[in-house]
């Protein structure tokens, strides 16, 4: 007889996995690895082992004789009720055998379809009351997750309805944990048919029930954590594996609080499928009410706080019960809630420390990215402000502040936040917490407030008033090496080092501030400008070619910055354009360079490219480079080609004359700049030239689409759909008024 549970199963891995910062800061459950598919492993004695069978001799959890102890009851169980000891029955030799042989059979290619649904149904039918020893196997359960896949909906939901009683010790084994996620992926197929909808929902209310007994030692289990994670997406109706509920990547956070991509708080950028609305209801207000009296433990226990992450995400835009559900989390009593009180003043104190432990902290970024108006301002009245920069000083607070103003509401939040973090940037850049920084300016970005003050908050952090703005750029690109170094007044570029990520980001989100290149808002982007192109050849070069550095070069070139400072910059790596295009990262800032120069220039870059054309092609971007720049054309009928160009830029510099604000017009013009000879159009050809256009925006649209290119924010790609189809239907408009004023 052996024991089993959660304490009486140590992994059997050999090392442990400490989560890093970075690791950390997007959630992520790094500690549920998925097992490798393989169908065979070697055992010692034969199927005897289960997981937590290896350990030492003598060690602690072993009797003298060799017999594993019992395992405690559940440590979270209510002390009123009748406390078991669970034993399960070691798998049987002749059962075992069975198995090994149903094993040989699925896994060959002789067994057709239906047949191998019987085959699975029939053998699912012969596990039955030994569910848990045989899922709970290290080797058995690989052949029970081939059974579960390949069988009907009927035996599936018959198996897990038999289980049901051990569902909770089979979602905490480390081996029985894939047995619940398959057959939960399973349902989730089935669930989609309108004829087993109901029996699927019978069988998930039984395991609902089974689990909101005892919800906070699976919620706490690394790999019971898990299972009710898919569980909760599976009653939602989203992918049970949709890294948007369950492990956010840090990139994706960062892009979105840097508004480089739009900030999800409603759960629409995951397609919904057919879910179970009333059982989820059901399931998280249960889950709630029995983690209440254990919530000062499941504030800081790392997997809890992804469960609660993952109720929180799949309950955002329901402003009602997020409001029943987010009070507890945040440690406050019923009774104030009630009164419409949800965070008294003497508890804050205990927030704000509770706001330093890693899971915590994780925890109350979903909160605030999920969290009603009402209850979001509460938290940032009466939590966070007067204690922002001792938060954002903190390994862990600093991600919670960062969520915070990612997520601010209105400009007067964002005036609280910079009168507390404004005159702090040169401390926070000095303790290593540039994210911080990074969100400020975002915010300032997004709310259209405090944008020059930021700004120039920036510069005297990285500039003394004694020095020259040349150095703004560099130094920000490598934030680390600068502010590591003792003697900041010997500091030089660093060749070879990679360049800091949040420090690129910073300088993309400076260039993509609108107003900040005018001269009547005081320009105060201009030290930034002046700095990037002052760089040495070689830095640009060097900049060009690091995937940070590159989009900075990028992001300027699309800016507002005038044609002088943007051709300026081009200047520098006039000759080295060939030697960029060999480069993934460099093929975009060439792509870039092309679009902000005049016809002579783009002219110079094509001689460049043709030199390495052979070279280029067999490179994995090439290909796209020499399309989109129609190097082909150029090489053939250079003539033709540059016609091609001229009239491109008449056509966009006419509409933009025709249709754009101010702005939109110095912005355009800027980037084609052509010959005197080709600033008139004939008014004869203006329709060939739209359907020039339109054919070009529907070739670009295709290479973007099946060619190689670069990630780019959701938002960004639908805002060039959109323009496409503006620039179309404006264009058609058009050419209809000429025809009536002919008439």
């Amino acid at each position: 007889m052996v024991s089993f549970g959660s304490k009486a199963l140590p992994s059997r891995r050999h090392t442990t996995h400490n989560l890093t910062e970075d690791s950390l800061m997007a959630g992520e459950d790094n500690s549920y690895g998925r097992r490798k598919k393989e169908a065979r492993r070697k055992a010692a004695k034969g199927h005897l082992e289960f997981e937590g069978d290896r350990r030492q001799k003598g060690s602690s959890g072993w009797r003298p004789d060799r017999t594993a102890k019992p395992e405690k009851p559940f440590k979270h169980k209510n002390a009123s009720e009748p406390q078991t000891w669970h034993i399960r029955k070691q798998v049987d030799p002749e059962t075992a055998k069975y198995f090994s042989e149903i094993a040989n059979v699925i896994e060959g290619n002789e067994v057709d379809l239906e047949e191998r649904s019987i085959i699975c149904g029939n053998a699912l039918e012969e596990a039955r009351g030994k569910e848990l020893e045989l899922a709970t196997d290290y080797i058995i359960s690989h052949t029970l997750q081939a059974l579960l896949e390949g069988s009907d909906v009927d035996h599936l939901c018959r198996f897990l309805k038999s289980c049901a009683k051990d569902f909770l010790y089979i979602a905490m084994d480390r081996s029985g944990s894939h047995v619940a996620e398959t057959a939960l992926k399973c349902l989730a197929l089935h669930l989609q048919d309108e004829q087993s909808y109901t029996l699927v929902e019978e069988t998930l209310a039984t395991i609902c029930k089974v689990i909101t007994v005892n919800p906070v030692d699976v919620m706490c289990n690394c790999y019971g954590s898990h299972v009710i994670r898919s569980l909760l997406c599976l009653c939602k109706g989203v992918p049970l594996d949709s890294p948007e509920f369950h492990t956010t990547k840090s990139s994706t956070i960062l892009a979105g609080r840097l508004n480089f991509r739009p900030l999800q708080s409603d759960g629409n950028s995951v397609p919904h499928q057919q879910g179970l609305p009333e059982l989820l209801k059901f399931f998280v207000a249960e889950i709630s009410k029995c983690a209440q009296k254990d919530i000062a433990t499941m504030q800081v226990e790392q997997y809890s706080s992804l469960v609660l992450q993952t109720v929180l995400k799949l309950l955002a835009g329901h402003d009602e019960e997020l409001l029943h559900i987010i009070p507890p989390l945040l440690g406050c009593n019923k009774e104030n809630i009630g009164e419409g009180i949800f965070i008294k003043i003497d508890e804050r104190r205990n927030i704000v420390d509770l706001l330093k432990e890693t899971a915590y902290s994780h925890l109350m970024e979903v909160i605030l990215e999920v969290a009603p108006e009402t209850l979001y301002n509460e938290i940032f009245t009466k939590v966070f402000r007067n204690s922002l920069f001792e938060l954002s000083s903190h390994p862990c607070g600093n991600f919670a502040v960062q969520a915070l103003v990612s997520h601010a509401r209105c400009q007067g939040q964002v005036e609280f936040i910079w009168e507390e973090l404004g005159p702090k940037f040169k401390d926070l850049l000095e303790l290593g917490r540039p994210g911080v920084v990074a969100s400020l300016l975002a915010a300032s970005q997004r709310l259209d407030t405090h944008a020059q003050k930021c700004c120039q908050a920036l510069t005297a952090a990285v500039c003394s008033a004694n020095e020259s703005p040349e150095c703004i750029v560099p130094r920000i690109l490598f934030l680390e090496s600068y502010f590591g170094c003792e003697d900041k007044s010997y500091w030089t570029w660093p060749s070879g080092v990679k360049m800091h990520v949040i420090g690129s980001l910073i300088l993309q989100t400076i260039f993509k501030y609108p107003s900040g290149f005018k001269s009547n808002a005081g320009g105060f982007i201009q030290p930034y400008v002046s700095s990037i192109t002052s760089m040495e050849t070689d830095h640009v070069l060097e900049a060009a070619k690091d995937a940070g550095g590159a989009r900075v070069v990028e992001a300027f070139l699309s800016s507002n910055a005038s044609k002088k400072h943007k051709q300026r910059l081009v200047a520098r790596v006039r000759g080295h354009f060939g030697e960029l295009a060999m480069h993934p990262s460099g093929s975009f800032t060439v792509e870039k360079c092309f679009t902000a120069s005049n016809l002579p220039l783009r002219e110079t870059i094509m001689n460049e490219l043709l030199t390495v054309r052979t070279e280029l092609s067999n490179t994995k971007h090439g290909p796209h480079l020499l399309r989109k720049l129609d190097v082909d054309r150029f090489a053939a009928r250079p003539d033709q080609w540059k016609m091609k160009q001229s009239s491109k830029a008449s056509a966009y510099k006419e509409f933009c004359v025709t249709f754009g604000s101010n702005e939109t017009q110095a912005s355009k013009t800027d980037c084609f700049v052509v010959d005197p000879s080709h600033h008139s159009s004939n008014p004869n050809s203006v329709k060939a030239m739209r359907k020039e256009i339109d054919q070009c925006l529907a070739s670009v649209t295709k290479l973007n689409v099946s060619g190689h290119k670069r990630r780019h924010p959701e938002g960004a790609e639908q805002g060039s759909e959109k323009f496409a189809k503006q620039v179309k239907n404006e264009d058609v408009l058009k050419i209809k008024n000429k025809k009536l004023k002919q008439k």
